[in-house]
C-alpha cells in the first residue's frame, strides 16, 4: 500500500499497474510492505502476568493462518496449545525494533526476575527425547570398519558442535530417576548422575532436572550464567530441532501393551491390597471394640478415617514402586516420561497399570495441635457407597465402601 504525503490519500498495490505506481512515487510518500522472514515482531498472551508474557522474536512466514513459536518459549507465555489466542504486534520504527530486541528479546529474558531461575527452556516433547539417546547399552563409539556414534555424544555435539567453539562446559546433576540412597554418583543403576567435563557428556541420562526450568545447576543455565545467552539459546536450539525430527521420524505413542500389567505384577498387586486390607479391618475392628489407641487432636472416627488412608495410600505407592520397577524401560512411554520428567509420574503409572487408589478430598483442619499427624491432610468421602449400593451395610467403613478401586483405569 502507497500513501502519498501531499493528499494522505492511500492506494492498494494488489490492484493497478505497480510499475506505474513504483514510477510516480515522490519524496515523502510512505510504502508499505507485507512482514517479512527477520522482522522483529511482539508477541504476547493474555492475561499479561509478568513481564515475560510478551516477549520480542524475529518472524519466519510461513503458510497458513496460524502463529507457531518453539516450544522451549511456552513456559513465559504459559501457552499449552489447546486453542490459546495470542496476540502480535509489530513494530513500525528502527527505533522501537532496536528497543524491542534489546530490552524484550528471548535471549534476554531467559531467566525469570523472581529469582533468576531459567524459565526459557527444554519442555514435553523435547524431554522425552533426551534419556532414549544417552543410554549405556546404545552402540559403543567405534572408527573402524565404520564411524558409529553414542547418544552421549550427541549432547556433547550440542554443547560444543566444533573444535573451534570455546565452551568448556563442567555440570554435575542428579535426575529424579537417581538412587540417592546407593548414591554411587557415576555408577548409578539407572545412570541418573548427569556429569558434563569439558563439555563432553560422561555419565547420566538428561532429564528434567538438565535441560528443564526450575534448577540453577541445570545445562542452560550453566551455559547462560558463564558463557552468554546466546550460546544457551543455539544450544537449546539444536536440541529442539533433533528432537522435533527424531520424534517426527521415529514417533512416540502409549499403546494398550504399556499399561497391561504382566501375571508377576498381578500377583504382588494382589498381595499389596489385601495386605492393606487386612490393616484396615483391624483398625475397624479395634474402632468398634473401643480399642484404637486416638491420634492427638483427634477423635476416634477422625483416627480411624486417618489410620485407614494411610495404610490405602501406602498400597498406590507401593504399587507405583513395583510398575516402575517391573516396566521395561525404554520400551514403555508412560514410564519413560514420568522418569524424564515430560509428563506424568509414578503414581499416574500406578493408576494406570496397578490401582487407582484411595479417592481423598482436601479438608481444612480447625483443630490447633503441634501433634496433628502430617497424614491428615485429605478425608474419605463420609457415606460414599454405603448410602447408594446394596452390597455394603449401612456406615460402612470398609475400602471398598469408601470408594477404594483396587482395579486399574488404563485411560
Amino acid at each position: 500500500m502507497v500513501m502519498e504525503r501531499v493528499s494522505a490519500t492511500r492506494r492498494f498495490l494488489q490492484y493497478g499497474d505497480r510499475r506505474k505506481v513504483a514510477s510516480e512515487l515522490k519524496i515523502g510518500d510512505t510504502v508499505e510492505r507485507h512482514l517479512e522472514d527477520g522482522d522483529v515482531i511482539l508477541f504476547n498472551r493474555q492475561p499479561s502476568l509478568h513481564k515475560m508474557s510478551i516477549m520480542a522474536h524475529r518472524a519466519k512466514v510461513l503458510q497458513w493462518r496460524t502463529l507457531r513459536f518453539n516450544e522451549s518459549v511456552c513456559k513465559p507465555y504459559n501457552a499449552d496449545f489447546d486453542g490459546d489466542e495470542m496476540n502480535l504486534h509489530l513494530p513500525q520504527t528502527e527505533e522501537a525494533r532496536t528497543e524491542a530486541i534489546q530490552l524484550m528479546g528471548v535471549t534476554r529474558n531467559l531467566c525469570t526476575p523472581k529469582n533468576g531461575e531459567i524459565l526459557v527452556s527444554a519442555t514435553q516433547d523435547f524431554l522425552t527425547c533426551a534419556p532414549t539417546w544417552a543410554t549405556r547399552w546404545t552402540t559403543p563409539c567405534i572408527l573402524k570398519p565404520v564411524e558409529l556414534w553414542s547418544g552421549k555424544q550427541v549432547f556433547s555435539v550440542m554443547v560444543r558442535p566444533n573444535a573451534a567453539c570455546r565452551i568448556m562446559l563442567n555440570v554435575e546433576v542428579k535426575e529424579r530417576n537417581y538412587d540417592k540412597k546407593a548414591n554411587k554418583m557415576h555408577m548409578d543403576e539407572k545412570d541418573g548422575y548427569v556429569c558434563f567435563i569439558n563439555s563432553d557428556l560422561v555419565s547420566g541420562q538428561l532429564g528434567k532436572g538438565t535441560l528443564a526450568d526450575g534448577t540453577k545447576a541445570g545445562l542452560f543455565s550453566v551455559l547462560n550464567a558463564e558463557y552468554a545467552p546466546e550460546e544457551a539459546c543455539n544450544s537449546m536450539n539444536r536440541l529442539a530441532k533433533l528432537s522435533a525430527r527424531w520424534i517426527g521420524t521415529r514417533g512416540f505413542s502409549i499403546g494398550i501393551e504399556d499399561v497391561t500389567p504382566s501375571p508377576t505384577l498381578v500377583i504382588a498387586k494382589t498381595k499389596t491390597v489385601n495386605a492393606g486390607y487386612n490393616k484396615c479391618n483391624e483398625a475397624i475392628t479395634a474402632y468398634k471394640d473401643g480399642e484404637l489407641q486416638l491420634a492427638a487432636g483427634c477423635n476416634a472416627e477422625q483416627t480411624l478415617e486417618a489410620t485407614c488412608r494411610e495404610h490405602l495410600n501406602l498400597i498406590r505407592n507401593q504399587a507405583g514402586d513395583v510398575c516402575v520397577n517391573g516396566l521395561p524401560w525404554l520400551h514403555n512411554s508412560p514410564l519413560i516420561m514420568a522418569s524424564c520428567g515430560s509428563k506424568g509420574s509414578t503414581i499416574n503409572i500406578s493408576q494406570m497399570v496397578a490401582c487407582v487408589g484411595q479417592q481423598s478430598y482436601p479438608v481444612r483442619i480447625t483443630v490447633l495441635s503441634t501433634a496433628m499427624p502430617r497424614w491428615w491432610a485429605g478425608k474419605r468421602i463420609a457415606m460414599a457407597l454405603s448410602t447408594l449400593s446394596p452390597h455394603f451395610d449401612r456406615d460402612s467403613k470398609t475400602p471398598q465402601a469408601k470408594v477404594f478401586p483396587p482395579s486399574p483405569s488404563p485411560s
